[in-house]
């Protein structure tokens, strides 16, 4: 099993001593969240709040999310980033494979690409992105982002993007991991991600079951493939061995609330000791 810790929506100086804490403590990754704008006005409904409201999200700070995994991936050495997730549809694609392929350079291949649709469609307008047929749009730009990572020439031509052969330099290849909930988004991991992103809630089981018979109806039961989940069972050593049963390859843990509205409080070192006490309760008693 391996182990991300999550934190967002912090102090940003916060960010880069706890890279290096979580890399000393044994986590294998970091996740790193993904906002562009906060409208003033919305009609929009988040997903993963029982109410779905937004509000939590107003004047929390975000740093641009390529930007962020840069500074922390230069103060670290083994440490990988994954985007959770990267809202890929509403930004060009060809600009997200030149982002991502320098980040991966740059942190020696320690990026996994963490991708979803934005349940904004604030986020599409303010891009000058149509809302409609987002979806297809999703998957067209990780077929360019996969594409244009390899180094070679490459050329796309779609109905919603149109790319001449062109390559990219200096370029590496990264896993893409497809985030979301719906059928259609299982349905994306498989058939185009390298690995699923759940994003918490109790329907975990029926989901893992969701997402292993479209992979057996894919034919791509035995490929490699990521799975990272939100689970209360991530926080003990034996509720580790039952995901890990379960075909879970990576849990994402964070010790506190991030629904919660107002700024964050907690100070840096009640977040380290947070992050240490968890490594060396769960991360050391399951190290194989």
């Amino acid at each position: 099993m391996r182990f991300t810790y999550a934190e967002a929506m912090t102090d940003p100086s916060y960010y880069l001593p706890l890279a290096r804490a979580a890399e000393a403590a044994g986590y294998t990754s970091m996740s790193v969240a993904d906002s562009l704008v906060y409208p003033k006005e919305s009609d929009s409904v988040y997903p993963y709040t029982p109410d779905g409201d937004r509000g939590f999200l107003e004047d929390k700070p975000f740093i641009e999310t390529f930007t962020l995994i840069a500074a922390m991936g230069a103060v670290t050495e083994r440490l990988r980033f994954t985007p959770f997730v990267l809202k890929l549809p509403v930004r060009p694609p060809v600009l997200v494979a030149k982002q991502a392929t320098s980040v991966a350079c740059l942190t020696g291949g320690r990026l996994g690409l963490g991708v979803g649709l934005s349940p904004w469609r604030e986020d599409f307008e303010v891009m000058g992105v149509p809302w409609e047929r987002r979806g297809r749009r999703m998957d067209e730009a990780i077929d360019i982002v996969r594409g244009l990572s390899g180094g070679e020439y490459f050329e796309y031509h779609g109905e919603h993007f149109d790319v001449p052969a062109l390559k990219i330099c200096p370029a590496q290849p990264f896993p893409i991991l497809v985030g979301g909930h719906s059928e259609a988004a299982l349905r994306r991991a498989v058939v185009r991600g390298d690995g699923w992103m759940h994003a918490g809630g109790d329907d975990l089981d029926d989901l893992l079951a969701r997402l292993g018979r479209i992979r057996e109806a894919e034919g791509k039961a035995g490929d490699p493939f990521e799975v990272h989940v939100i689970s209360m069972d991530a926080y003990t050593p034996d509720g580790v061995k039952r995901l890990e049963d379960k075909g879970v390859t990576d849990v994402i843990v964070g010790f506190r609330m991030p629904y919660a509205k107002g700024p964050d409080t907690e100070p840096l070192d009640k977040k380290i000791e947070h992050l240490e006490r968890f490594a060396e309760a769960v991360i050391a008693k399951t190290a194989s």
